[in-house]
């Protein structure tokens, strides 16, 4: 999988984002940070990530089991006050839907944070390696 990251114009933050070459979105700064705020700023991407993993492993595990859930929402929140003394803290509220008995709701709990990105986020160590292309140039 691939992701490139583009500026649109020199004039402004916003940058197009191509997934797989497949996929296209957008970001940009909130206008508190000088942005335009016509797009989603990565904090709001990694949160997505977030909530968009707990919701497609829950409906995954309650398809596999044969749980009647009709539907989940989850909604992120987060608190990054703190971020520059390492700390980001994250809110999840999971609401599903369907007629559930209080085991299969607790179940999909547990479930909801045995998400990948749950367990990365919060287990795994990250290296990042930046370099510069080969072909990098000015225009």
């Amino acid at each position: 999988m691939s992701v490139i990251v583009s500026s649109e114009s020199s004039d402004n933050y916003r940058q197009r984002i191509e997934v797989d070459e497949r996929h296209e979105l957008y970001t940009d700064l909130p206008t508190s940070a000088g942005g335009e705020g016509s797009a989603p700023d990565p904090h709001d991407y990694f949160d997505v990530a977030l909530g968009t993993c707990k919701a497609l492993t829950v409906t995954r595990y309650a398809r596999d089991k044969g749980i009647p859930l009709t539907g989940v929402s989850v909604e992120v929140s987060h608190d990054g006050s703190e971020e520059r003394q390492g700390r980001y803290a994250m809110s999840v509220v999971l609401t599903l839907k369907g007629s559930l008995t209080a085991e299969q709701r607790a179940s999909l709990l547990r479930v909801a944070d045995k998400c990948p990105l749950h367990k990365l986020m919060t287990t795994a160590e990250v290296s990042i390696d930046t370099q510069l292309s080969e072909g990098a140039f000015s225009q």
